[in-house]
């Protein structure tokens, strides 16, 4: 596969398919899933065409018997009953590596039992920073785990905050990704659309509006890296409007978007409320890409370069540039953190006096993340990060910076400092 670009979920799967029986790779549509699935496939049954459908349930689902393996059930959700065909096939012995399924809609009929020996999840997301700019030299959050990295580091990156606002833009959905300059807008325009007019459909959801979902995710993505209430998003997408959608109509939207993967909310870390008193509770919320954010909010390169604010910025939490630039960080780092199997969070404390913005928690240990958009950290930059240090004790492997600078180095106080295109 020439086009294939390599990715964190190939890794993982790679370890994972020789010792479970079925795996589901589930993520928002466009995120690579089926490219990946591909890679380790012996045979392939595409679930979106109604063809192949049809004659998988006239054979009342025995086909699956006879196909080879490793066998690829791409968008599974389009027949259901496959599922259930699937979990029997496992309780009834079905070896290790035998079935891969793909699929861009969560069910809440599943049961997950990530233990039990049935069908394991794993989760995609679109293309990190380290699976964009695949460098030789990098620092991993493996390392920083594993206590290996250097005293003095040697390493500088070539990315400039241009480019970084670049990445943004441009999506981190591979097709979108590699379009022809200037063709990614439409794309996304397209994946928006999408979204209202066909997506919600596939799940029995009827708009009547779809322009008002489509307000909704804009103020949606206005909020991204903050925890903004509801409450709030919604008279952010209804400004002067008397006749607002009601709260179960804004759940259903929610509760869809999360159906669809599309919501990647980050929660909060509740392991902290011994040292730093009671902690916020409520989840900090990102779309699943910051291409999608961006273009939701109708921003070029231009406008995250000259500081330009959206109409629904809250000035309490810092320009959209910089937010837009956490949330292609707090998603470059939970693929590295899911390729480790590790859980990604945020603390942040009730009166906001100190946060975190990522604490990856992996077989008991941390690694505290803040990101900068800047490139100059300076010591107020990292005081809350040896605060945290300071009070966890030696569960804090390391203590990290991601910035926009070109240079990796530890400052007198250990504290690493990345450019966030290093880190991997």
């Amino acid at each position: 596969m020439t086009d294939h670009i390599p990715r964190y979920a190939d890794k993982l799967l790679g370890i994972l398919l020789p010792l479970l029986p079925a795996i589901m790779i589930d993520g928002a549509k466009g995120v690579g899933k089926t490219s990946t699935a591909e890679i380790f496939a012996s045979d392939v049954l595409e679930l979106d065409k109604k063809s192949t459908r049809t004659a998988l349930e006239a054979s009342d689902f025995s086909e699956l018997d006879f196909l080879s393996r490793p066998l690829l059930i791409d968008e599974w959700q389009k027949s259901p009953e496959v599922w259930e065909r699937v979990r029997r096939m496992v309780d009834n012995g079905l070896p290790e590596g035998s079935i891969l399924l793909t699929g861009s809609m969560q069910s809440t009929d599943l049961s997950l039992h990530s233990g039990s020996g049935r069908i394991v999840s794993m989760r995609m997301r679109p293309l990190s920073l380290a699976e964009r700019f695949q460098f030789p030299e990098v620092i991993t959050l493996q390392d920083c785990f594993a206590g290996t990295v250097p005293e003095r580091i040697h390493i500088s990156s070539p990315v400039t905050y241009s480019q970084y606002m670049h990445e943004i833009i441009k999506s981190g959905f591979p097709r979108i990704y590699r379009a022809p300059e200037g063709a990614g807008t439409r794309f996304l325009n397209t994946y928006i659309q999408n979204i209202a007019t066909k997506e919600f459909a596939a799940q029995g959801i009827r708009l009547r509006q779809p322009g008002a979902l489509i307000r909704w995710m804009r103020a949606y993505a206005a909020a991204t890296g903050t925890t903004t209430s509801y409450t709030k998003m919604l008279d952010a997408a209804t400004p002067g409007e008397d006749d607002k959608p009601s709260r179960p109509t804004t759940t259903s939207y929610r509760e869809a978007l999360q159906s669809l993967w599309l919501i990647d909310d980050l929660e909060c870390w509740g392991d902290g409320e011994d040292f730093f008193g009671r902690l916020k509770q409520t989840p900090k919320h990102f779309l699943a890409d910051p291409g999608l954010e961006a273009r939701l909010l109708n921003l070029s390169h231009d406008d995250l370069i000259r500081g330009r604010m959206d109409t629904a910025h809250d000035p309490d939490y810092g320009s959209i540039a910089g937010r837009l630039f956490e949330s292609l960080c707090a998603m470059s780092v939970r693929s590295y953190a899911s390729a480790l199997e590790a859980e990604s969070y945020y603390m942040r404390t009730a009166n906001g006096s100190k946060e975190i913005d990522l604490i990856i928690v992996w077989e008991g240990n941390l690694v505290a993340i803040e990101v900068k958009t800047g490139a100059v950290v300076t010591d107020d930059d990292v005081k809350h990060l040896n605060s945290f240090a300071e009070k966890v004790g030696d569960r804090v492997k390391e203590k990290v910076i991601l910035t926009t600078g070109d240079k990796a180095y530890r400052r007198k106080d250990r504290v690493l400092v990345i450019p966030a295109a290093l880190f991997a």
